[in-house]
């Protein structure tokens, strides 16, 4: 594919090293940083059906062993986030529990807000996320309502973080730091209120993120 050839053509071995390194060598890297990734994908992305999802093109991006595809996957379904719909939620969960780190996952979870922002009958499935085995599933049914603002479904967003109350995965602990924090910019009165109802099942990571601007 076009767009492979190109940023192959631009791989840096040194630092692929690099990023492989920060990665806890979890993942093999083509060296292509964020900016030269954005730049060389750009015509492509540019010229993307906006109201279609090529899901087979997504898959081929995460199959591919460098890092650098499945950050195009993300980036292209970004393009396409007003495509996405309920019937998405399969493909983007396999994506979240594939391959998966956070370099990947918090991409996609404010895409899987914009579809259950879209689609409320979504709901129930991110409360069944956020008590899944999987942390990944958990964090991005904690953050994807991250920036809905006055728009945050707050019982959801407090079911949610309740279902998760007593984990000790960093992950899930700072995402609901950060959930909490998010929402603190719209209804700080309500943070407070929460954090102090649970501050003995509360992570300390958890209260340090979500009071950090209270």
């Amino acid at each position: 594919m076009h767009v492979f050839d190109d940023l192959r053509a631009v791989a840096n071995p040194a630092k692929a090293a690099e990023m492989r390194a920060y990665m806890r060598d979890q993942f093999d890297f083509l060296g292509v940083a964020t900016p030269i990734r954005r730049a060389v994908s750009r015509p492509f992305l540019k010229t993307t059906d906006k109201n279609h999802v090529d899901w087979p093109f997504v898959s081929d991006c995460w199959n591919q062993p460098e890092r650098e595809f499945q950050y195009l996957a993300v980036d292209y379904l970004a393009v396409c986030r007003h495509a996405l719909t309920g019937a998405d939620i399969p493909a983007l969960r396999l994506l979240i529990t594939t391959k998966s780190w956070w370099d990947t996952v918090d991409g996609i979870d404010t895409l899987v807000g914009d579809v259950v922002a879209r689609d409320p009958s979504v709901k129930p499935t991110m409360l069944a996320w956020s008590k899944d085995d999987n942390i990944w599933l958990r964090r991005v049914a904690i953050d994807h309502q991250l920036l809905r603002k006055q728009d945050t479904d707050v019982p959801l967003l407090r079911q949610i973080i309740e279902n998760n109350l007593g984990h000790t995965e960093f992950f899930v602990t700072k995402a609901i730091g950060w959930a909490l924090r998010d929402y603190a910019k719209t209804d700080p009165d309500w943070v407070r209120r929460f954090v102090d109802d649970n501050r003995e099942r509360l992570a300390p990571l958890s209260i340090r993120e979500a009071t950090k601007h209270l």
